[in-house]
This record gives C-alpha cells, sequence and structure tokens, in this order.
C-alpha cells in the first residue's frame, strides 16, 4: 500500500544532486521516501521471523536498524560533532522505548482488546533495560564525583574518556552474553507465537538481501535529511537539542516503526523484540562501538550525559518500559501512557533554553 512512495527516491535523488533544493523541501521528500522503505524493511523481518523465530527476526531488524545510526553517526564523528552524536544516541534510545513500542501497543490494542506476549522474554530484555539505565547513569555519576572532588575539567574530560573506552567493552561483552542466551542456551524459553504468516515465506537469503538494501537505501536517505536538517530546523525555530533528541531519532528510527505492523497483526512477540532489542542494541553495542571508533578517528566521545533531563528522561523511559512489559499481556491504554510520556519529554526538550 505504501510502495507508490518508492516514487520520492528518484525525486530525493534529483533535488539532492541537480535541483539542489532547499533544505525544507529536501527534509519532506526525503522523509517520505523513507516510509516504504521502513514497511519493506518490516515486510523482511516478518518472512524472517517465520524461519529464525520473533527473537531472530527482532534481532535482525534491530540490527539492520540500527546499521543506518551507526554509519550516520560514524561519519558525524568523522566531521568533530561528538555532541551531536552522542544526544542521538540517548534520543534514539527513549525514542525505541517510548514511541515505537507505544505507537505499537497503541495501535495494537486498539486492534485488539487484549494482547498476550512471552512474559520470559520481555523479562529478559526488562532486566536487560536496568542494566542499560545503569550504564548511563554510572558515567554521569562519575563525572560529578570528580568536579566534586575538584578535579580540573581539562583532567575530568580525560578520565571521562579513559572511564568510557573501559566500559566499552564490558558492555559489549554483555552485549555478547545476551546473544548466546537468546539465540542459543535459552533459545526455547524466549521463543514467542508469533510464526503464523499468510502468503509464501521469503527465502532466508532473500529477506537478509532485501534488509541489507533497505538499509543502505535508508543510510543514504538518512545522511540527506540529516544534512538538510539544519536549514529545516533553523526554519521551523527549532534548537539543536530538539533536533539532535527528538527529530534525527524519529527519523534514525524509521525501520523499528515496522512494530506497529506487527502489533496489529497481535504479533506483540516479534513488536517488543524489535523496540526494546533496538534500545539494547544501542547502548550495549552501538555506543560502545561508536566510543572506540572514536578514538581510532582522533575524535575521542564519552557516555557522559551532561543534560539531567537527558539522563532523567533516559532513567524514566526504562522504568515505565520495565514495568509495562512484565506481566505479559497488554492494551492499548499502556501505549497511550508511552506516547504520553514521549509528548511530554519532547514539549520539555522543545522548550528547554
Amino acid at each position: 500500500m505504501l510502495k507508490w512512495l518508492l516514487v520520492f527516491i528518484p525525486v530525493t535523488a534529483a533535488m539532492e544532486y541537480w535541483l539542489h533544493a532547499g533544505d525544507t523541501w529536501l527534509f519532506v521528500v526525503a522523509a517520505l521516501s523513507i516510509i516504504p522503505v521502513a514497511a519493506l524493511m518490516g515486510e523482511a523481518t516478518e518472512n524472517l521471523a517465520v524461519r529464525t523465530g520473533p527473537t531472530g527476526g527482532g534481532l535482525l531488524n534491530a540490527t539492520f536498524g540500527n546499521a543506518t545510526e551507526l554509519i550516520i553517526a560514524f561519519f558525524a564523528l568523522r566531521a568533530g560533532k561528538v555532541e551531536v552524536v552522542k544526544a542521538s544516541i540517548t534520543g534514539s534510545m527513549i525514542a525505541n522505548l517510548l514511541l515505537v513500542l507505544g505507537l505499537a501497543l497503541f495501535l495494537g490494542g486498539l486492534r485488539h482488546k487484549m494482547q498476550i506476549f512471552n512474559k520470559n522474554a520481555a523479562g529478559s530484555l526488562a532486566s536487560l533495560l536496568l542494566i542499560v539505565m545503569i550504564a548511563f547513569m554510572v558515567p554521569a555519576i562519575f563525572d560529578v564525583s570528580e568536579r566534586v572532588a575538584g578535579v580540573s575539567p581539562a583532567q575530568a574530560l580525560i578520565s571521562d574518556e579513559n572511564f568510557s573506552l573501559a566500559a566499552s567493552f564490558v558492555l559489549i561483552g554483555l552485549y555478547a552474553c545476551n546473544i548466546i542466551f537468546s539465540l542459543f542456551t535459552h533459545r526455547d524459553l524466549l521463543s514467542g507465537s508469533d510464526d503464523e504468516h499468510e502468503g509464501e515465506v521469503w527465502p532466508v537469503g532473500r529477506g537478509i538481501a532485501t534488509l541489507a538494501v533497505a538499509t543502505l537505501a535508508v543510510a543514504w536517505l538518512s545522511e540527506v535529511l540529516v544534512g538538510a536538517l539544519e536549514g529545516f530546523s533553523a526554519q521551523l525555530g527549532l534548537s539543536e537539542v530538539f533536533a539532535g533528541l527528538i527529530i534525527i531519532p524519529i527519523i534514525g528510527n524509521a525501520a523499528e516503526h515496522a512494530a506497529s505492523v506487527f502489533a496489529i497483526k497481535n504479533k506483540l512477540d516479534l513488536a517488543i523484540q524489535i523496540a526494546l532489542g533496538a534500545t539494547i542494541q544501542i547502548a550495549l553495542l552501538v555506543a560502545p562501538v561508536l566510543v572506540i571508533a572514536s578514538y581510532l578517528l582522533g575524535n575521542p566521545m564519552d557516555l557522559v550525559v551532561h543534560r539531567p533531563l537527558e539522563l532523567v528522561a533516559l532513567i524514566g523511559a526504562t522504568l515505565i518500559t520495565a514495568s509495562v512489559t512484565r506481566d505479559g499481556e497488554t492494551n492499548w491504554l499502556e501505549g497511550a501512557m508511552l506516547l504520553g510520556v514521549y509528548l511530554l519529554l519532547a514539549l520539555a526538550f522543545y522548550f528547554l533554553p
């Protein structure tokens, strides 16, 4: 149904490379182009989930979806835009937990009065979410402790970077443990009941190839969007904080919005695996990899969240999501609550001086 929007992809290319259109129009057509590509990624994920289960399908969607953000962040780091990268990491996690999951639960709940999911799998993800919260609290508290102790700003920055580099290897190790637990040692325990599929099931090779091509397309379109974002934001009077924490993550999480489609189809295990799995992957894999890459690029990045509101937003999103997903059932009201919290945070970042 959304495939007709693919026509905006060549339009985006023409406006970017030949017509040199203004940032506002370029931003709009690129955003419209991402919608059908994200839908295609969702279709590929659904077919793969039939063969690999919700855990494997959700992991593949999260991996290919986050590859877009990783590519964009890599080039941003190379350009020295460290703070923009840090803001987009936090913003992506908040958007996955509140916007992506909230929209999925809300739309799925409107279609189905009560939805059931595997609480063992969700509980495992919720526990990892608490690790995510700690992973971002510790560097922030470490930074505050240094400054209270009278450490000079220059020395504190060096200590923050060294601590973040060491912590990155720990986080990557935890993510590896999660993969082994989910896909090998406890795969039966975490499997869901989302294997029903209408129509012919794609071969695994076709599904993976589709995800790969769609990821490259989203990466290019996202790069165009980010390039036009400054002019677009300036014209609308949006701050850089709001753009980095709200607008860029919404765009970068285009693939994860397939979770809403699965929730409407009552495939809630897959929807939860996508939303929560993407968040965990950003915190335990993408962010640490970017920290390590920043050293190789000569622009060291730490994991310290300097804005109190940003840290509180991440902690609040983690706690409410863990609460919603622990009982094995959900309804549209819980989705509305997540969306309401996201709207409150978006308004706070919008009015933040």
